[in-house]
């Protein structure tokens, strides 16, 4: 169970990271550039420990959708970005493919 948990961390800071990075090409404070190099150093080191139990593409996919449909939504309360339906639709199906992955996982669970 420690595994998923890692890899929830590993979620956490690849969104800290990309946030700071947005943040970074907003602004040119090197506070920005330093909390991306952490958030993906951590991100990346919670994804080490992960799949230490959870297969590799199990891991790796629920790492890429949760953070990028997190990413999304954050983008649409913090930048103002446009969320459509359709665009609403696709990123309900990412969360529900990760959850999916998630149960029906042969990795540790």
């Amino acid at each position: 169970m420690i595994y998923w948990f890692y890899l929830m961390g590993a979620i956490v800071f690849e969104v800290i990271g990309t946030m700071a990075l947005k943040y970074s090409s907003l602004n040119s404070a090197p506070i920005y550039t330093i909390l991306t190099a952490i958030g993906y150093l951590l991100a990346f080191t919670f994804l080490f420990y992960a799949i230490k139990k959870i297969d590799i593409g199990t891991a790796y996919a629920i790492w890429a959708g949760v953070g990028t449909a997190l990413i999304a939504i954050i983008g649409v309360f913090l930048f103002k970005e446009d969320m459509s339906m359709i665009k609403a639709l696709f990123i309900l199906m990412i969360i529900v493919g990760s959850v999916g992955l998630k149960f029906l996982s042969g990795g540790e669970s």
